[in-house]
């Protein structure tokens, strides 16, 4: 869905007045729509009065709550057998021993249970950092058999961009973001890179890197300088894939794991400019987590597009919205975009009846 279909149907279901059951990983679209939250982890159902946010932020305190009050009950019991230990002989002190080894006998420490939820360790580094020159994008067009994508888009990267492309036509940003990736032409005008950049790709379709019988340990050993087991089976393991599972096929992993794949991939090369075009397509609520929190802390440029909203608003800290007539480039949040009366009057006079 687009941004004004998801934003019409946030609105109607929070307006609607009978029951509504909502399945989606979309947190923004929870938070606005949802009154109730219902868990279901450690083989049992929990209902929270709230939406996902606050769900998320109870759930998580309350598994603190929980390890701080099992670490104080573990520092005394540690006390308690430390005071047994030395005094129990002591004849002067056999009575207090014996007292605390009652203590110690009643002590009960409630074991926190595994939860079903693995979150992966998406970590993104760069191996040096960018100079001054990152990207310069000069009058490029670009159309396929229904129409125009873009024409005429310049557009100059500047260090420490993080920048959010959108579109009516999504075909639109993943032409572009195929052209400065090489995987595609353009039809018209250039672009260059700085000398010190150093990419990170995730294309909308990574079908092509997945071909053949090769194990996932063998496919990523291929992107990876240090070739040693231990280490390439360590970046898998960040990326959930344990025991057994570094020897599936690449060619019949899921599409989620698929993405899990590319994103260790580009943690191998330490890139300093990150292009990401639809990074939580096929994720579960856990990854995007991950990577959402992975991309607000990278330092590096990041250009991506998503339709995960919360992804968007978090992390970018500029807008480019690419049309058939041109582009509107905004240093703003994505709320921010969004809601500014400036920015919709420039959608019409580019979309015309379409905006």
């Amino acid at each position: 869905m687009d941004v004004e279909t998801i934003s019409w149907l946030e609105n109607y279901l929070a307006d609607f007045e009978n029951t509504v059951v909502v399945i989606s990983h979309d947190r923004h679209f929870l938070d606005a729509v949802c009154t109730h939250t219902c868990d279901i982890d450690y083989n049992k159902l929990k209902t929270y009065t709230g939406n996902y946010s606050f769900w998320y932020q109870m759930s998580q305190l309350a598994l603190k709550q929980r390890s701080d009050a099992n670490k104080k009950m573990e520092d005394k019991r540690t006390e308690l057998q430390d005071f047994v230990r030395r005094f129990s002989a002591n004849a002067s002190k056999s009575s207090q021993a014996t007292s605390r080894k009652k203590l110690l006998d009643k002590l009960v420490i409630d074991e926190i249970p595994a939860s079903t939820r693995k979150y992966p360790g998406i970590i993104f580094k760069q191996e040096r950092e960018a100079g001054d020159q990152i990207l310069h994008i000069e009058n490029l067009s670009k159309s396929n058999a229904d129409g125009i994508l873009f024409k005429n888009v310049n557009i100059n990267v500047s260090k420490g961009d993080k920048i959010a492309f959108i579109a009516k036509n999504h075909l639109a940003i993943t032409a572009l973001f195929d052209i400065i990736n090489e995987e595609d032409t353009a039809d018209s005008g250039e672009y260059k890179f700085g000398t010190t950049i150093h990419k990170g790709y995730l294309p909308n379709d990574n079908a092509k890197y997945f071909t053949g019988d090769m194990n996932l340990m063998d496919w990523l050993r291929q992107y990876s300088s240090n070739k040693d087991e231990s280490y390439v089976r360590g970046f898998l393991g960040k990326m959930l894939f344990s025991g057994e599972e570094v020897m599936k096929k690449c060619s019949v992993l899921s599409g989620g794991e698929k993405v899990r794949c590319m994103t260790s991939r580009m943690m191998q090369v330490n890139p300093n400019m990150l292009i990401l075009d639809e990074p939580t397509n096929h994720l579960d609520l856990e990854s995007i987590i991950a990577y959402n929190d992975a991309l607000k802390d990278y330092t590096g440029v990041v250009l991506l597009t998503s339709h995960d909203h919360e992804l968007m608003q978090t992390v970018a800290n500029r807008i480019i919205e690419l049309t058939p007539n041109g582009i509107i480039d905004k240093k703003m949040t994505y709320d921010e975009y969004l809601e500014n009366e400036g920015v919709k009057e420039q959608r019409m006079k580019l979309y015309g009846s379409l905006a």
